[in-house]
């Protein structure tokens, strides 16, 4: 098994992209997360009413509806 760091990635192939991940349950939140704090314009798309809205804004993440998040983004992560 090989292990990658960070110096093993090349981050500019997504720094200059929009992301959009659909959900904020364990995957969505870390993987959220984890691009923003890489300096990846990231933005959550959440159903309408979602649990998880104020959580993910609290974490400094910008928060839309489904349809809006992946019709900005130039990568969408499900």
């Amino acid at each position: 098994m090989k292990v990658f760091y960070d110096k093993d990635c090349d981050l500019s192939i997504i720094q200059g992209k929009k992301v959009a991940i659909i959900g904020y349950g364990s995957q969505g939140h870390a993987q959220a997360c984890n691009l923003k704090d890489s300096g990846v314009d990231v933005t959550v798309g959440l159903r309408k009413g979602s649990a998880t809205v104020a959580k993910a804004e609290a974490h400094g993440l910008k928060v839309t509806d489904v349809a809006s998040a992946v019709a900005a983004a130039d990568l969408v992560m499900i």
